[in-house]
């Protein structure tokens, strides 16, 4: 039996990304429901994932400084979840704006965050993060394939009064850890120059093939529950294929060191990447059928699972020892952070320009050119000096 203490960072999993469940498959169903366009969703995603560049690394800074970490992991849920609120009194795109900048900054920052708590406390036996991190997924997958069916009897006005639970949940998780010390030996760590790790052989190729797949799931994040409802599935069906996606992910993810062993990094990207530019092609182009639209979705293993396994491990090749932390820093803010932005500012334009068709085929285009880079890098690197 996991130890209780273990057991406490699995139930905060558990809440946090059950939260993110409810908000990232189904926001858009709210801001279509206030009656703004596909340009305002699009622009609140972009600040969403902008959030995630600047939050991280100033929270990171100020978690640093302090004797009790821990309450600040506290104070970050506590506010996130007072941001969420706040959706509940928007009436203009001003307010919805603000009501995203609030939430995005809090949200965003104690994650990082609290990975790092998780790390620490397993204390070098990192095969053990899995079965703790599994928890978060779980979460996603009961409340993304619940609310759907939930949103089309009550209504998207509900939206923000049924997820604020969650949050309430992720707040009451985070508790035990408000007397967390900081991690032994955090003090003395030394300072790494993101300026250094930006330069090394390598890295630039990585984080622009990680920032244009991210861009290239512009369109799912922000767009894809509208798109199958006009295309005719109803909440439940649109629920059922978040979890089949999710499903297949965490399968991969079990399979994944082994495939990587057998095969290579570079040949499963190559892969995944193939297999992402024809998914966002049927997905486009093929929206009213569920066979093909679940086929997709299975897809997810390949597209976000294995390629970010292999992400994991050219990181963690390119950033050993202390540096892993500014390295994953440095793709966070680069990938999630401006990845995000551009996907989901280019997803809304196209969105508002031909609809979803033109949405997903961008993001099939985006997908398929990190595809041409990845295999042009791949060339050169083969080439003798």
């Amino acid at each position: 039996m996991t130890p209780r203490p273990l057991r406490h960072f699995a139930v905060l999993y558990f809440c946090f990304y059950a939260a993110l469940g409810a908000y990232t498959p189904y926001v858009a169903r709210f801001v279509d429901h206030l009656g703004f366009s596909g340009l305002v969703a699009g622009g609140m995603l972009g600040l969403w994932y902008a959030s995630r560049i600047v939050a991280p690394p100033l929270w990171s800074r100020a978690v640093a400084r302090s004797a009790r970490p821990g309450r600040w992991l506290l104070a970050g849920c506590g506010l996130a979840a007072l941001g969420f609120a706040t959706f509940g009194a928007v009436a203009t795109v001003p307010q919805l704006f603000a009501a995203m900048l609030f939430f995005g900054f809090f949200y965003n920052a104690v994650m990082p965050q609290f990975e790092a708590m998780t790390l620490s406390a397993l204390a070098g036996e990192t095969e053990g993060y899995g079965r703790l991190r599994v928890w978060g997924s779980v979460g996603f997958l009961v409340v993304a394939g619940t609310y759907g069916a939930l949103l089309d009897t009550w209504g998207e006005a509900w939206f923000v009064w049924a997820t604020l639970p969650w949050f309430g949940l992720m707040v009451w998780a985070a508790w035990p850890y408000r007397t967390a010390a900081p991690a032994e030996g955090a003090a003395s760590a030394p300072r790494v120059a993101m300026w250094t790790l930006w330069r090394r052989p390598g890295v630039r190729p990585l984080l622009l093939l990680a920032l244009l797949v991210q861009a290239g799931f512009g369109a799912f994040y922000v767009f894809y529950t509208l798109h199958l409802r006009n295309h005719g599935h109803d909440g439940l069906a649109v629920g059922l294929l978040w979890v089949a996606g999710v499903l297949a992910e965490i399968a991969l993810f079990w399979w994944a060191p082994s495939l990587i062993r057998r095969h290579g990094v570079r040949r499963l990207v190559s892969l995944c990447l193939g297999v992402t530019v024809l998914r966002w092609v049927v997905v486009a182009l093929f929206a009213g059928s569920m066979p093909l639209m679940l086929a997709a979705q299975l897809t997810h293993a390949l597209g976000f699972a294995l390629f970010h396994a292999c992400l994991m491990q050219r990181m963690a090749a390119l950033f050993p020892g202390h540096e892993a932390s500014a390295g994953q820093g440095l793709l966070y803010g680069f990938s999630s952070g401006l990845g995000g932005v551009v996907g989901a500012l280019a997803a809304a334009l196209l969105w508002e320009w031909q609809g979803g068709v033109a949405a997903f085929l961008g993001g099939a285009a985006l997908t398929l050119l990190a595809l041409v880079l990845h295999q042009a890098s791949a060339t050169n690197s083969a080439r003798p000096a």
